[in-house]
């Protein structure tokens, strides 16, 4: 037996009509950039956005100095973890940084190209494969959540870059804790 239908008509917009319109809304907000001439050089916004990027970048240098120490300790994983330190090169390079930072030469998974790679602080690399992956992993785990949190304050193309690296990050645990890559 069906439910007879309210009695009282409906004033205002139906809640169908406001999940269609609600994105669309947002999306317009999003797209503007405030009054104009607010977006001069010296604004603080600017500033903390700067700060933002020259952390990510030196977070994901140290990475990159972790991954170098695992494949030159245990070269064995050289094949596997290439592609992943090939992406944190580029993760530091999109937030700016990239002077100590540079793909290996001879293509993925033959190691850094050089010592002057990486950080000069290299971590210490446990004494088996599965306990380096393992530190790996729980590195990228920790970076990728603290931007997930650092996105929520910053302004938005960085914002939309930590996300990206955070997604990319979480990526990256699960291949170095489930993946058979």
């Amino acid at each position: 037996m069906p439910f007879p239908s309210s009695p009282r008509a409906r004033s205002g917009p139906r809640r169908r009509s406001l999940l269609a319109v609600g994105p669309a809304a947002l999306a317009l907000a999003g797209c503007t950039a405030g009054p104009e001439g607010s977006a001069d050089a010296g604004d603080g916004p600017s500033a903390v956005e700067r700060r933002a990027r020259a952390r990510a970048a030196r977070d994901s240098e140290e990475l990159l100095g972790r991954y170098d120490a695992v494949i030159a300790a245990r070269p064995a994983l050289a094949g596997r973890l290439g592609p992943l330190r090939e992406d944190v090169v580029r993760h530091v390079r999109a937030f700016g940084g990239g002077r100590k930072a540079s793909p290996s030469a001879s293509g993925p998974g033959s190691g850094p190209s050089s010592p002057s790679a990486s950080p000069a602080t290299p971590a210490a690399v446990p004494g088996d494969d599965k306990e380096a992956l393992a530190g790996l992993a729980a590195a990228e785990r920790e970076l990728a959540d603290r931007r997930s949190e650092e996105l929520l304050g910053a302004p938005g193309e960085l914002a939309r870059l930590l996300a990206s690296v955070a997604a990319a990050g979480a990526a990256h645990v699960y291949l170095l804790t489930e993946g058979d890559a």
